[in-house]
């Protein structure tokens, strides 16, 4: 048997499309409140629709109208809240008619518009929907539509009368709310944002063929970065290759109160309504610029994110200034007596006074670092398929050059050492370790001796050669202590690798023998063992959790060990806090992090070949 379809209520697609034809208009856009239908009863006959003094808006069940002429009614409606006359604020004493209790969940209490207050209001929001041209009106205007305010024609229509031409058919269509409600939502704000992304639309398709009407419109944050590529060259190829994303919406979800970056994403996020001079955008632009070139959102390490966003906008600004590059905004932080100090000394500073900082503001705002860890969702956000620090480094340092070669003047000393560091690619693990044991591990110093003959003795026997010896006492000294992380936590291929490349440096070395600890729950000392067999004495236990300083312990008191023995820490991260008073370095996984701040060096293990 064949269903029959569901019947479809042509009244009822006119009020669905005449609401998205509202809320999908850049000027509505913002407005987060949905389209409720009112019970038979709560609206008088011949009342279309009301919005509460919340936003919530409901209409008339039965009432029959065309798609227009509820586009119209409903923008209307958002236009009462956008102009603030919900608003108990905006209302003055007299505006204030009859009270109304709450309804139900949605509707809550507030206030009837006097008469002369409500048709004022009517008038002025007819007028702008005039000139808007949204939908169509039910009912004709009048010619003629005064343009005064709405106080000042309130105040004329009470003291001389309201006349007849201009009094709103039926019941008041809005509520003035109370000061709970007014705290609810700033239907002004948005209301201000939907202006902006309205007149960008605009700007987009003025001038512009038709399939260009959707690219990014131009604003002065443009013309900054452009000035960047044209007669900046040290920030020249890298603003060539950074996008501008100016959304008013986007600014407001994520709280950018100026500006933010993704390095990953290569996009700084502006927020459009901010009005600076384009002097002042230069100055933010090459700030936005800079952290991410410079990686600081990678090099946070172990620190509060935040507080090391503020060091690195110390040391930013500072060389900006220095250099002369724009305006910088008032309001920024800048120490002049934090001149010539990296970032991470500035951190060691200000991390002493946290109740201070909390208070200071990046560009992003208070209590917010404008170096974001993702980038932000928008529409037509690309993906990055390049290694990016490829990209910033290459980026810097033609800019560098061409800075240089231009004779464009003096940089900042820190900033030249940073970009010449950023030139140096790092070093491999394996290659890094191995530095590791040639500074600390000392080698066997071989010397002459004529207690033992030469092996080319026999080519010159009138001639006596001394031979090549390894003094005994040295070769005892030849050892460093590993204090191995057996936890089940431990990925056994990259422990192989890790132990496989400390057997090579140290068959190098010439040390036959390290002192090496086990640690999961406990410590298990299992003495000195052949550098080659270190790898098949290694079981993986997974007791819980993994406690290392008593390992550290038993090398530091062992008296066996050297006291100047180097040890060699092998964990996954998940550890406790360690102390320890000798040379020592870590090596961990590739993207795991210590829960302290080292003192040794740390190598991170790749799993790549």
């Amino acid at each position: 048997m064949r269903r029959r379809k569901a019947k479809v209520d042509p009244w009822r697609q006119a009020v669905n499309r005449g609401w998205e034809t509202v809320t999908g208009h850049p000027l509505f856009r913002s407005h987060r409140r949905s389209l409720h239908v009112a019970r038979d009863g709560d609206l008088p006959p011949g009342t279309w629709a009301t919005v509460s003094a919340t936003g919530w808006v409901r209409h008339h069940p039965a009432h029959r109208a065309e798609a227009e002429e509820w586009a119209w009614v409903f923008a209307h409606l958002l236009l009462h809240l956008g102009f603030g006359h919900a608003d108990p604020r905006s209302a003055m004493p007299g505006d204030i008619g009859e009270k109304i209790e709450r309804v139900d969940d949605h509707w809550t209490s507030g206030a009837l518009p006097e008469p002369a207050y409500h048709a004022a209001c009517c008038l002025a929001v007819d007028r702008f929907l005039r000139t808007l041209k949204i939908g169509r009106c039910p009912a004709p205007l009048p010619e003629h539509l005064p343009a005064e305010d709405e106080v000042t024609l309130s105040e004329r229509w009470r003291r001389l009368g309201l006349p007849a031409e201009y009094r709103p058919v039926g019941p008041p269509d809005f509520l003035i709310g109370d000061e709970r409600t007014a705290r609810y939502e700033d239907f002004q704000r948005h209301f201000a944002v939907g202006v902006a992304d309205s007149a960008t639309a605009a700007l987009g398709l003025a001038g512009r063929p038709r399939s260009s009407a959707d690219r990014h419109v131009e604003g002065p944050w443009d013309l900054a970065l452009r000035w960047f590529v044209s007669s900046y060259p040290l920030l020249g190829a890298l603003a060539a290759g950074m996008k501008i994303v100016a959304d008013a919406e986007l600014a407001r979800d994520w709280q950018i109160s100026v500006a933010a970056v993704s390095s990953e994403a290569a996009e700084i996020y502006v927020n459009p309504l901010v009005g600076m001079a384009s002097g002042e955008w230069r100055f933010v632009l090459a700030h936005e610029m800079l952290h991410a070139a410079l990686r600081h959102g990678d090099r946070v390490g172990g620190r509060d994110p935040y507080l090391w966003n503020v060091a690195a906008d110390y040391v930013i600004n500072g060389w900006l200034v220095e250099m002369a590059v724009g305006e910088m905004p008032e309001g920024l932080l800048f120490d002049p007596s934090l001149a010539g100090l990296s970032a991470e000394a500035v951190y060691d500073r200000i991390a002493a006074d946290l109740r201070r900082v909390r208070k200071l503001a990046t560009l992003r705002g208070r209590g917010l670092g404008d170096v974001l860890d993702r980038p932000l969702p928008h529409p037509g956000a690309p993906g990055r398929y390049v290694d990016l620090d490829d990209y910033y480094r290459n980026a810097l340092c033609t800019g560098l050059a061409y800075h240089q070669n231009s004779g464009r003047g003096h940089l900042p000393s820190g900033l030249e050492q940073e970009i010449r560091a950023l030139d140096q690619p790092p070093l491999p693990w394996d290659a890094a370790l191995a530095r590791w044991f040639e500074e600390h591990v000392p080698v066997v110093e071989k010397r002459r001796s004529y207690a033992r003959a030469s092996r080319r003795q026999a080519s010159s026997p009138d001639i006596p050669r001394p031979g090549w010896v390894r003094p005994e006492e040295v070769v005892r000294q030849a050892t460093f202590g590993v204090v191995l992380d057996t936890s089940g936590s431990m990925n056994a291929k990259l422990l192989g690798k890790a132990l496989g490349a400390i057997a090579s440096y140290a068959v190098s070395r010439d040390v036959p023998r390290a002192r090496v600890v086990f640690c999961d729950a406990a410590a298990y000392d299992a003495g000195y063992l052949p550098v080659e067999e270190i790898a098949g004495r290694v079981r993986v236990r997974g007791r819980g959790g993994t406690v290392l300083q008593p390992g550290v312990n038993l090398l530091e008191r062992a008296e066996d060990f050297p006291p100047d023995g180097p040890i060699l820490l092998i964990t996954d991260g998940y550890c406790d806090v360690l102390r320890i008073r000798r040379e020592h370095a870590f090596l961990i996984p590739e993207g795991a992090r210590l829960p302290f701040t080292p003192r040794g060096p740390v190598f991170h293990l790749t799993s790549s070949p």
